[in-house]
């Protein structure tokens, strides 16, 4: 996998640039977050990965109307549970951490904290400052003090099962019971993790056994599954913890630090620092260089003791969490998509090396983008050997002058697939050669062309072009799309080659073809095994028959509509008959059904212009159509609290709001299940109005809107 990073600075970006490159991003985070957290084999470093995320932060930040649902700073990090397990749903989401990567950007966290809970400078805010160690985050359920589930983060709401996994860690780190006072259910959030000592000795184990299997495998002999050797702690902790067979995780070296509370059924502290206290009572390892920060002018002393600690410590960490000590006001604050607005992670610097550039690769996305990607000698970074970097796009290419037979400076933060930062020009070689961006497809020899404001370069071949059908096909049975267990990567190749797999209304239709298909190596024709591996798939397939229309949606690959926007799409249209006839109308710009779409927050003019470009074109219709002759998509779930007055209705605030900020207002409104929007339209339930309130509530008088004052709004929502 290849992640997009433009070069030019943010402040350049025209806004279709922005754009395009919000899209690009979400895509690239979302295949990172299921590398990272479903296969346990991340594809980019921590580093790329962050930088990610800060850049799609900084172009929201100037182009506030492009912002993306599943954008980072709206998309649940995480991915989907993997097959062998089953699936258990979180009593609260376990989401992720927005980063810093210096003093200047810990404070614009802190001042973010004051504006939104409308604090003044003298009011004191205390943090407690936690090692941010790199393992697995599990979720540890308990009744009557009783231990009795545990799972993995998974997609931050559903995770793995991995009960019997982690009944084999010693008591002294997951107590089986806890001790007395405690609430009658309670999830405790804790990171397993191995040391370094023990690291060392598993792979050194693992490596032996690997060179005794190849020696008999030589020799002609029987062998048994191969034998996997972790790159670092982190993955062979997780790798460990997603053993099917419990008795494997048993005989691995896992301890278990405890962090965080989920969902309670009652009260534990008032403080994070006295949950803490508590998790120790109840038998808890807690890290101990856990510390409470008088206020937020001393994390970066706190910060730089950590650094320094960092290379003795006998586990790995690439940063420290600092939480919001008070639990009142992280109640307040809550979360703004995938984060919490009263957390976050600043991170360690990366770590350097360098290296031979060999070749560059291309590779061709579902949409036509054509993306470089480094293939160099390999080389250790921080432990780990690697031998592909990201070069991003063709500008930054250029932009660092990047030459074939360069030796580059790569960066790591943990993982395996660094970025390449610059080049060592005093050890360029007299024949190192300029790379040409391609003219032409290496895919189906269409022309490759770059359009005006765009960085991406793209094959025009569409539905011609191999590498696109089979690159949709692949989204469209992904975990977070169709989900369809059996029908990976290899398996979809080749159902395409064979002319059998064209769209993804063939895929339902596959059972047409099992005579044929079972002649195949590998698909019954050798033994019964291969036979049920047809019969698996089958039925995997019949099973997607009925998929949540948020899926559905986010399958058809539309550009810029990931996750998160499908999920806000049909969350706003609920069925998908109901989309599919406002898209098609919203063509009409000034159409009633336009502004609608246009007035779903979240949705910018450069999303609607997709959504609306995708329903005008009659194949994609035809192809739409032939899907939904096979699927029948789910009503969709109505979201928040449903007994609530604002349940499904659209909400507008405007004005400045006395008791709250409206970034909380339109927090708290959410979570009742309000489809919060921006502009007022006829479709609009009700508009808040706050002091010096301006067109908003004009428009909405205009329109008969019903205008409720602060206090009716407050009223309403049962605050008091």
């Amino acid at each position: 996998m290849t992640a997009p990073l433009r070069s030019l600075p943010v402040d350049d970006l025209t806004e279709a640039q922005a754009a395009e490159e919000l899209a690009t991003l979400a895509d690239a985070i979302a295949q990172a977050d299921i590398a990272y957290h479903q296969n346990d084999s991340p594809e980019i470093t921590d580093a790329e990965y962050d930088a990610l995320r800060r850049r799609n932060t900084a172009i929201e930040a100037r182009f506030p109307a492009l912002k993306r649902e599943d954008s980072p700073s709206e998309a649940t990090p995480g991915a989907a549970p993997a097959a062998g397990f089953a699936k258990s749903r979180h009593g609260t989401p376990m989401l992720s951490l927005d980063n810093a990567f210096g003093p200047d950007e810990f404070l614009e966290f802190t001042k973010t904290i004051r504006r939104f809970l409308k604090l003044g400078e003298e009011e004191v805010l205390r943090f407690v400052g936690e090692p941010k160690i790199d393992g697995l985050s599990v979720n540890l359920t308990y009744e009557g003090g009783r231990f009795v589930r545990g799972a993995t983060r998974g997609d931050g709401t559903v995770g793995e099962d991995i009960t019997r996994n982690l009944e084999t860690l010693p008591d002294a780190y997951l107590p089986r019971r806890l001790a007395a006072p405690f609430p009658d259910q309670i999830e405790i959030r804790g990171e397993v993790f191995m040391t370094k000592a023990d690291f060392i000795a598993f792979r050194d184990e693992q490596a032996r056994q690997h060179e005794e299997r190849e020696q008999r495998r030589e020799r002609g002999e029987k062998v048994g599954p191969e034998i996997r050797i972790p790159a670092n702690p982190r993955n062979a902790a997780a790798g460990s913890l997603r053993q099917l067979d419990p008795e494997i995780t048993a005989r691995r070296p896992l301890k278990l630090f405890a962090y965080a509370q989920g969902a309670s059924s009652a009260p534990v502290a008032e403080t994070h620092s006295e949950y803490l206290k508590t998790l120790e009572r109840w038998g808890f390892e807690v890290n101990p260089l856990s510390e409470v920060l008088r206020d937020e002018h001393v994390a970066e002393e706190f910060q730089n003791t950590l650094g320094q600690k960092r290379a003795g410590l006998d586990y790995d960490i690439d940063g420290v969490v600092y939480k919001l000590d008070r639990l009142d006001w992280q109640t307040r604050l809550g979360f703004v998509g995938r984060t919490p607005r009263w957390a976050i992670a600043w991170k360690f610097p990366a770590e350097q090396a360098t290296t031979v550039l060999l070749e560059i690769q291309i590779q061709v996305g579902r949409t036509g983008a054509l993306t470089p990607r480094a293939v160099m000698q390999p080389v250790n970074v921080g432990g780990v050997m690697v031998q592909h970097a990201t070069l991003h796009n063709e500008d930054e290419i250029a932009r660092k002058d990047v030459r074939i037979g360069d030796t580059v400076v790569l960066q790591r933060a943990g993982d395996v697939i660094p970025q390449i930062v610059s080049v060592v020009l005093e050890k360029r070689p007299v024949d190192a050669k300029a790379w040409e961006p391609l003219t032409h497809c290496p895919a189906c020899g269409s022309h490759a062309v770059r359009p005006e404001g765009e960085v991406v370069r793209r094959c025009t071949g569409g539905l011609i072009c191999p590498a696109q059908t089979v690159e949709r096909l692949k989204h469209f049975v992904s975990r977070n799309a169709m989900d369809i267990e059996g029908l990976g990567e290899e398996n979809i190749i080749a159902l395409h080659d064979a002319g059998i797999v064209k769209s993804p209304a063939d895929i339902f239709r596959l059972g047409q073809h099992v005579e044929a298909i079972r002649q195949w190596e590998g698909w019954g024709k050798a033994s019964k095994k291969d036979s049920k591996k047809l019969t698996n798939l089958l039925a995997a397939i019949e099973e997607r028959r009925a998929p949540a229309l948020e899926r559905f949606i986010f399958g058809l690959g539309i550009r810029r509509i990931g996750a998160q926007n499908a999920k806000l799409l049909a969350r706003h249209y609920q069925t998908v008959e109901q989309w599919r006839e406002k898209m098609r109308a919203a063509a009409i710009v000034g159409s009633e059904a336009r502004e609608e779409l246009g007035s779903i927050q979240g949705i910018g003019p450069s999303i609607a212009t997709e959504l609306v470009e995708f329903f005008k074109e009659p194949r994609n219709l035809a192809a739409l159509d032939d899907l939904l002759g096979e699927v029948k998509p789910q009503q969709a779930e109505s979201f928040g609290d449903s007994d609530s007055p604002f349940a499904g209705k659209a909400v507008v605030f405007t004005g400045t709001l006395e008791h709250s900020s409206r970034d909380e207002a339109e927090a708290i409104a959410d979570r009742l299940g309000a489809k919060v929007t921006k502009s007022v339209s006829k479709k609009t339930d009700f508009v808040v109005v706050g002091a010096d309130a301006g067109s908003k509530a004009k428009k909405a008088a205009e329109l008969e809107v019903r205008v409720l004052t602060e206090a009716e709004w407050r009223q309403m929502a049962g605050l008091g």
